[in-house]
């Protein structure tokens, strides 16, 4: 790459006609640069100290033409900028930046040193006999026409007495044009009080030369950017004879200047601030005299479907008209819209009055969303989701506000897309609870922290118990004891539901073979359904336990059960084919295929809890006992055995004896505890009437 990038540079060289160098010596100088370019965008820190040395490197060739700098910033942006994978775009823009630097900086000093050999010839002839002087004012004369940096000479009042050819052809204008003119008049209208300060300084003895760079104005009216120097002239006794002005053109490295400037700090694609120009406002307004400030986060809902259905020159179109319409919901000295890269844009608004100032620009930004965007026969509607953060700017950060945002804008898509959300502390904390108890889960598997309590499962026609559902708990050493419902499902959301899964069932497995009968039931998340090893454990638990395949269950949501893969479907059945028991568990609660139930290896189901409040009462709700009656019917139709959950009183227990429901678990029987509650159940009968 560093070589191709050196022959394109030669070549940019040699057509410019400014190629000191045969080329193959060009192209092994230049290559060198090339490396030290592409070591700089990589550089951590990112420095671009030594860019800006190839800059000066350039100079010293010399290779000093402006077309050959102009050239020189577009390969590197087009060749280093897209050979540089996950090289960010301000880098390569700082590079080019700090190379266009360094090359204005030398050539500056190289000018410097012209200028200061035109002053010693000055001085010089002025010490000199009339011969001598002569000579001299030849030689200055030379010097002067001759030089490729414009030269005025001005008298104490800062009138031109004379120009050089170099400084007419800058400005486009005749010596009769010049002469007798301020110099002050040919400097910019905007420009000229300070440099008339800056040259009424300098005349007066104070102090002997200046620099700066202003604009000057041709004949024609155009405008051009230059380095001006001035230069006092003293006598031999010190007194101020004259003055020297000197013009650099610099018009096309101040463009550069400004291109790569915007670039940075600017979309491309949209022309809105980048992220880069929204940060340094938001900083600036958390460090400043601002009270509050709030921001307006969004993502476009569903680009990505547009994007790659109809293409990515429809997705850039589609995004300009989002920005230009944003641009529009900001408009104000106090409001910014910005790209914050891909489809995510945000609008800050600067001294917001309060929340709900920031909830009206986003319902100002939905709004304006809501119209279709017509763009190549396509007529596109998009929405957003919003995350709306307004506070205190005492109160805050930036990294505060963005990470605030951030988090609310997830939530506005976790609530359905196409609206705002607004920042709540009280449920980021909760948010935060919850995921520093995710984070610390790993390592509570392997200090032990968790461990099983069981409920017993009774047969309904004798009260006896038959076996014992395994349920894991959390011995957190901060929040103490809890419930599977705070941690199953971020155990599922992480990943650990495999390995904390397999830590229950072999626990269970191996507390089932201490009982003297009956069998243990254990859930089984669907993930774990979904893992490709899971019969193998099962098996291997199994034979490690020595605990008959017969006394295992293995219970599945019906979710879960009835929306297995054909994967998942063989796993079921070669769990089945182990001998393993499969049970849906709360079964009636969610939608059910009958049709496909039938093709499970399922061998029991359990019948939701919510079901038995109706059958509390001997006249309960009706519904629900012709609902059970139903489910269980259904599931003898099938072959299967029917466990009732949450029974919780006689009269229950009763009716679900009554329609042939096989066994029944609650707290009529007992509530879930340690494993010795089981085995002295399932050693006698329960001492409960059975009607």
């Amino acid at each position: 790459m560093k070589a191709a990038f050196a022959r394109i540079w030669a070549q940019a060289v040699t057509d410019t006609g400014n190629a000191p160098v045969a080329r193959a010596e060009l192209e092994t100088l230049l290559e060198e640069y090339a490396a030290t370019l592409a070591e700089v965008l990589r550089s951590d820190p990112f420095c671009v100290e030594a860019a800006a040395d190839v800059g000066a490197k350039l100079v010293a060739w010399p290779f000093t033409t402006p077309d050959l700098l102009r050239r020189t910033v577009e390969i590197i942006g087009r060749e280093l900028g897209s050979g540089s994978p996950g090289v960010p775009q301000e880098r390569v823009a700082a590079v080019q930046g700090a190379l266009a630097g360094g090359y204005a900086w030398e050539l500056r000093e190289r000018t410097k040193l012209a200028q200061e050999a035109i002053l010693r010839a000055v001085l010089a002839a002025r010490r000199c006999t009339e011969d001598a002087l002569r000579a001299s004012d030849a030689r200055f004369h030379a010097v002067f026409t001759q030089a490729g940096v414009g030269i005025a000479v001005v008298d104490l009042d800062g009138t031109v007495q004379e120009a050089n050819t170099a400084l007419l052809k800058m400005l486009g204008c005749s010596l009769p044009e010049v002469s007798g003119r301020a110099f002050t008049d040919l400097v910019h209208p905007d420009d000229r009080a300070q440099v008339w300060t800056v040259a009424q300084e300098l005349l007066s003895g104070r102090p002997d030369h200046f620099r700066l760079e202003r604009r000057l104005v041709r004949a024609d009216g155009e405008v051009l950017w230059a380095q001006l120097s001035g230069t006092l002239v003293r006598e031999d006794d010190g007194a101020a004879s004259f003055g020297v002005a000197m013009a650099e053109d610099v018009t096309d490295r101040h463009q550069l200047q400004s291109r790569l400037q915007h670039q940075a700090l600017y979309d491309p694609l949209t022309q809105l601030p980048n992220r880069v120009l929204f940060l340094e406002r938001l900083t600036r307004i958390c460090s400043g005299h601002a009270t509050r400030v709030g921001l307006c986060y969004l993502d476009l809902d569903g680009f990505k479907v547009i994007n790659d259905s109809l293409g990515h020159h429809i997705g850039d179109q589609l995004l300009v008209a989002v920005a230009q319409r944003l641009a529009d919901c900001a408009q104000g000295g106090s409001r910014l819209a910005a790209r914050m890269g891909g489809d995510e844009f945000v609008v800050l608004v600067e001294d917001c009055a309060s929340t709900d100032e920031a909830i009206a620009v986003a319902n100002a930004v939905l709004q304006a969303l809501a119209e279709p965007v017509h763009i190549a026969g396509h007529e596109l509607v998009v929405t957003a989701s919003i995350g709306v953060v307004e506070r205190a700017v005492a109160d805050t950060t930036p990294a505060e506000l963005m990470q605030a945002a951030d988090i609310t804008l997830y939530w506005a898509k976790g609530e359905g897309k196409g609206r705002w959300a607004c920042y709540d502390a009280e449920r980021h904390a909760r948010q935060v609870a919850r995921f520093t108890l995710a984070a610390t889960m790993p390592g509570a598997l392997q200090r032990d922290e968790f461990f099983l309590d069981y409920q017993p499962i009774v047969r309904l026609t004798d009260a006896a118990a038959v076996g014992a559902e395994a349920l894991v708990r959390w011995w957190h050493p901060v929040h103490g004891r809890l419930g599977p419902d705070r941690f199953i499902g971020l155990a599922e959301e992480t990943g650990l539901i495999v390995p904390l899964g397999q830590w229950i069932l072999r626990q269970a497995c191996w507390q089932a073979t201490q009982w003297t009968g009956g069998f243990v039931s254990v859930n089984l998340a669907e993930r774990q359904v979904r893992d490709p090893g899971v019969v193998d454990v099962v098996a291997a638990i199994l034979d490690e336990t020595g605990l008959a395949a017969s006394r295992l269950q293995l219970e599945l949501t019906e979710s879960a059960a009835m929306g297995s893969d054909k994967e998942a479907l063989r796993t079921l059945h070669r769990l089945a084919d182990l001998g393993v028991r499969i049970a849906i568990d709360d079964f009636g609660t969610g939608y059910s295929n009958l049709a496909y139930l039938r093709r499970l290896p399922v061998h029991e189901l359990k019948i939701a809890g919510a079901f038995m409040d109706g059958l509390r009462s001997p006249t309960g709700d009706p519904v629900d006992l012709r609902i059970v009656e139903n489910l269980v019917s259904l599931a003898h139709t099938l072959g299967l055995t029917v466990t009732a959950e949450s029974v919780e009183t006689q009269t229950q227990a009763a009716r679900l004896r009554a329609i042939g429901c096989d066994s029944a678990q609650g707290y009529l029987y007992a509530r879930p505890g340690p494993p010795q509650v089981v085995t002295s159940l399932l050693a006698q009968r329960f001492g409960l009437p059975v009607r």
